[in-house]
């Protein structure tokens, strides 16, 4: 399929963005130049379904060439944090949204046990062999709505180097019985380097001011965000709407003065009941709950606890809610809505790039091309090329 120009519909997309910008960011518009580079590379993600330099060129039949097309994307002074906050902007417009359910969530991506060079890579626990592998963290803020689900914030996590030193040489010298006083003191966290709760809601703060507009109905998120600050500082930023996240099994709440695990109390006084839920698409699933409004002992206050077991599993999960005035029902429900951000995330790693193919180099060279040997060799660096420098929320 050749690609010559771009779509009518991307170029009506790009048109509607470059007014947007003027509106929002004065100066912040694309030039001639930016706007039919970046027609020109949507419409090569629409028809080659990658973000890769030389299948633009092939596609082009070579009238797109991938150091022009390379350069501009490392050099050119794009306004990348405002053109996705405009882009959702026109996004919600379009289908007429004015409210939805926050969901967050993180993924890793391995990459390869040698590579230094990609952006925010570290060394990670490989599941599939046991092993040690580079990768990324990505985490990922998507807004869910009646109509559409689209992601709306992300952010690439990595581990303080610091940190991360001082704890393997703590454990080695607590191994070899040197006692804590005569062990390193844990150094200061990096700024530079901030934790998956810390992004989370810096990405939901800049949601709201992008977004001012959409109202809030609930915060999701898994059991990396059940902590105390999260939930409590998620509720204020987004008007006091209902953050749901959840415990461990071994966390402890408090029952009539006596402090027991979440798994005890369910398990031996709250038993549960079989319901029917409803989930997005009207589909009806049996599951077993019981719920109660319990003090959290790491909360410091009474949280809206609930276990909640689907058809054929064996053991529970616990939810755990910052409004108490939902309902039981409401909250599970609203709680199923979180399943689609790993629903992005497939789609994600198939279809949009994050998962096949090479990577964007941090360091690539500003000639990319110049012999078919050195066009062999840049392919393996530069295909999947937003993986790099392409970061909306920049740090």
């Amino acid at each position: 399929m050749l690609m010559n120009a771009p779509a009518t519909f991307i170029q009506s997309y790009i048109d509607d963005l470059n007014d947007a910008l003027n509106q929002l960011k004065p100066g912040a518009a694309l030039t001639r130049i930016q706007a039919a580079w970046l027609g020109t590379c949507l419409t090569g993600i629409l028809l080659m379904n990658s973000v890769c330099w030389a299948k633009f060129e092939r596609a082009s039949l070579g009238d797109c060439k991938v150091a022009a097309l390379s350069w501009v994307f490392r050099k050119a002074s794009i306004p990348w944090d405002w053109l996705l906050r405009v882009s959702v902007v026109l996004i919600l417009k379009r289908y007429g949204i004015t409210e939805g359910v926050l969901a967050f969530d993180e993924s890793d991506r391995a990459r390869s046990k040698s590579t230094k060079r990609i952006y925010k890579v570290y060394k990670q626990k490989h599941k599939g062999s046991g092993g040690y592998v580079n990768g990324q963290t990505i985490v990922l803020l998507l807004l869910v709505t009646s109509s559409i689900t689209v992601p709306v914030g992300f952010f690439f996590y990595m581990p303080d180097p610091a940190l991360k030193q001082w704890d393997k040489e703590d454990k080695r010298l607590k191994k070899s019985g040197i006692a804590k006083k005569d062990r390193p003191i844990k150094p200061e966290r990096d700024s530079a380097y901030p934790t998956k709760t810390e992004i989370a809601l810096g990405l939901l703060k800049e949601f709201k001011v992008a977004h001012s507009l959409i109202k809030i109905k609930g915060v999701l998120a898994d059991a990396l965000y059940g902590e105390k600050a999260f939930m409590d500082e998620a509720a204020k930023e987004s008007g006091g709407s209902q953050v749901i996240s959840q415990l461990r099994k071994n966390q402890n709440i408090e029952y009539r003065g006596r402090i027991r695990s979440v798994e005890s109390y369910f398990n031996s006084i709250n038993k549960g009941i079989d319901q029917i839920i409803r989930v997005r698409g009207g589909k009806e699933i049996k599951v077993t709950v019981s719920s109660a409004r319990l003090k959290v002992s790491s909360h410091s206050k009474k949280r809206f606890v609930i276990a909640l077991k689907y058809d054929g599993e064996n053991d529970y999960r616990y939810l755990v809610a910052t409004d108490l005035t939902w309902r039981t029902q409401d909250i599970i429900q609203a709680y199923t809505l979180r399943w689609l951000i790993e629903v992005f995330f497939e789609d994600w790693k198939l279809y949009e790039g994050w998962g096949r193919e090479a990577k964007q180099s941090l360091s690539a060279p500003d000639g990319l091309i110049v012999s078919r040997r050195r066009r062999e060799i840049c392919q393996s660096e530069v295909r999947d090329s937003a993986r790099g420098r392409l970061k909306f929320y920049p740090e």
